[in-house]
């Protein structure tokens, strides 16, 4: 079901756009990729966007099956569906297409737009598993096998624990020179294998 500002054009872009055009529901969308999350944190991540306006957002992405609730540990938690789960590789390259949009003045790196963007350019090393830390969010990064996976929540366990914020997590990975300087300052926190964590940013390859 299209959203009240319908196109009303058969085009599938316009289609397209009639349930995922409306403002903040592709960053839902994206913030949603890595995992299931509460309203909380979708709410703590999108904090331009009002509690009604998300509401809502998920209301009009979860009745047109971008989206689905579910109960975690008794909590309520949103999830892509398999036909929201589609639109990553589309959210991947807008975002590359973006990248050439001057920036807004003073703009906030979000923490998983940073995730996404390691994802992106970490490469396959050894079986390896971290434990990284973003404005009090958790996420868990593996490599081996030829691939790298991010997911959202605490790992099992972890060779190393990092514990930092955006900006500086976004610096390693385009300089990981930059390292021991972030760890002296006090702005990087890394429990465990500090030579795993170093080998993860190092693996890094930027545009």
């Amino acid at each position: 079901m299209p959203t009240s500002r319908s196109y009303q054009e058969a085009c599938g872009i316009a289609r397209a756009l009639d349930v995922v055009g409306e403002r903040w529901a592709l960053l839902v969308v994206r913030e949603l990729l890595f995992g299931p999350q509460r309203f909380s944190v979708l709410r703590k991540a999108l904090p331009a966007a009002s509690t009604n306006l998300l509401t809502d957002r998920l209301r009009e992405l979860e009745g047109n099956g971008v989206l689905h609730r579910r109960r975690v540990d008794g909590a309520w938690v949103y999830e892509l569906t398999e036909w929201g789960r589609r639109l990553e590789p589309i959210l991947l390259a807008l975002g590359g297409w973006g990248l050439r949009v001057p920036l807004p003045p003073g703009p906030a790196l979000n923490a998983t737009s940073v995730m996404i963007f390691l994802r992106g350019v970490v490469r396959p090393g050894p079986e390896a598993s971290y434990r990284i830390e973003l404005d009090g969010r958790v996420w868990t990064v593996r490599t081996g096998g030829g691939e790298v996976s991010v997911a959202a929540g605490e790992p099992a366990e972890a060779d190393a624990s990092i514990r930092t914020d955006p900006a500086t997590l976004n610096e390693l990975l385009s300089d990981a020179a930059t390292l021991d300087t972030a760890v002296s300052d006090g702005r990087v926190v890394v429990t465990g294998s500090l030579p795993a964590f170093r080998r993860l940013v190092r693996s890094a390859v930027t545009p």
